[in-house]
């Protein structure tokens, strides 16, 4: 074959490469910003942390589905989620098998992230996604097994003119293919040439390309990655999606998949891709957990005041900002409607408030005087300094 179309057709194939000076810069951001997650993960304790673990792997698995365009049961998933990791669950809410299977896959991930990586726990995972048939489809999937013998194709478009984005390596040797890929999986474990990071881009492409079953491939691919992370960072993985960056920019997952899927055997582009959107993912982690610490602060400096339960939440509204957090302060009339107080209250809780400098006075006012919380207070947490996240990469699940 003189020119191959698809990376696996080269000759090389997979002696994967990249340009190590290229990727320096985002790999120290990546390792820096870790480290700082793993420190203030590390000052949430109890409650918080178990609650901060369940929310954040709730969101990689609702994300994972969402790249595929499936919407799950996010209270039926969260069910089951909470039950094992012994979180006090919503009671009523039905589990159901399809749950269940990706809470068990999700908790091997992180729990198991020492065992091997073998085939019988890959097909028990493809199995775990794939927990109920579906009766009405034409070609069912084969569950817990790779894939049958006809060209496995990723395509857009219309059907009588379909556009290939990619041809997987064909089915024969495909078991070969895949003991390389997981030979190498266990064994790069103990590279020490090899940066953990880097490891783990390289397996979800190496994975994602080989496409050994029918249906299910990204999602395994981002677990096989998910796992990478964990024997990479240990406990850092409980706090941070990398699904949901993935999400935040799906577009440019597949545009940057499809390309380098018709390259040659550099990576560089594919894991300068990778690893920007992992930094992503730990950037907004570590906002949200300065936004618990911050939260605790600002309580325990304002334990002693007395304050009323209105008054409680629509602070703990402020401090949670986000959309639901009132970005440009809150007026007497927003206070009005969250505490469900008429407006002659609402104005004496906000002066009871300014006074014993739970919030302060916005600048500007005009007619409506807007507060927000008295940042002078509490500080966020000193030294840790976020670089911008990058625009098209803000995380929402």
């Amino acid at each position: 074959m003189d020119n191959p179309r698809w990376i696996w057709q080269q000759p090389d194939w997979p002696q994967f490469h990249w340009q190590a000076d290229a990727l320096a810069p985002l790999l120290r951001a990546c390792q820096q910003a870790q480290g700082r997650l793993l420190g203030m993960a590390g000052a949430i304790a109890g409650d918080a942390q178990a609650q901060g673990e369940l929310d954040t792997l709730l969101q990689n698995i609702i994300t994972s589905s969402a790249i595929e365009g499936e919407t799950l049961n996010v209270a039926s998933v969260r069910s089951s989620l909470a039950r094992r990791l012994g979180v006090v669950a919503d009671e009523g809410v039905g589990i159901t098998p399809r749950s269940e299977g990706l809470a068990e896959l999700m908790l091997d991930v992180i729990q198991r992230y020492d065992a091997a990586l073998d085939m019988s726990r890959l097909l028990e995972w493809h199995v775990w996604l794939f927990p109920q048939q579906d009766t009405l489809l034409q070609h069912p999937i084969r569950v817990g097994s790779l894939r049958g013998d006809e060209p496995m194709q990723v395509v857009s478009g219309r059907v009588d003119r379909p556009i290939v984005h990619f041809q997987a390596p064909p089915r024969e040797g495909l078991e070969a293919q895949l003991d390389v890929f997981l030979d190498w999986f266990n064994r790069s474990r103990h590279d020490t040439a090899l940066d953990p990071l880097l490891r783990a881009g390289m397996a979800h492409f190496w994975f994602v390309t080989l496409h050994p079953f029918d249906d299910g491939n990204g999602r395994l691919t981002r677990a096989i990655t998910d796992l990478a992370l964990a024997q990479a960072e240990h406990q850092v993985i409980r706090f941070h999606a990398m699904s949901a960056s993935i999400l935040a920019d799906r577009a440019g997952y597949y545009r940057i998949l499809e390309s380098s899927q018709k390259a040659g055997l550099d990576i560089t582009a594919w894991l300068h891709w990778f690893l920007t959107t992992l930094l992503s993912s730990l950037q907004e982690a570590l906002q949200r957990i300065d936004r618990v610490l911050a939260k605790a602060r600002f309580w325990q400096q304002h334990q002693h005041h007395g304050l009323l339960p209105e008054q409680i939440k629509v602070l703990n509204r402020l401090l949670d900002g986000g959309e639901r957090g009132f970005e440009q302060g809150i007026s007497a009339a927003k206070y009005q409607a969250v505490a469900k107080v008429s407006k002659a209250t609402a104005t004496r809780h906000l002066a009871d408030l300014l006074e014993k400098g739970c919030i302060e006075r916005l600048p500007g006012g005009g007619r409506s005087t807007r507060y927000q919380i008295n940042s002078h207070h509490h500080h966020s947490l000193a030294g840790i300094a976020l670089p911008p996240a990058k625009p098209s990469v803000t995380s929402k699940p």
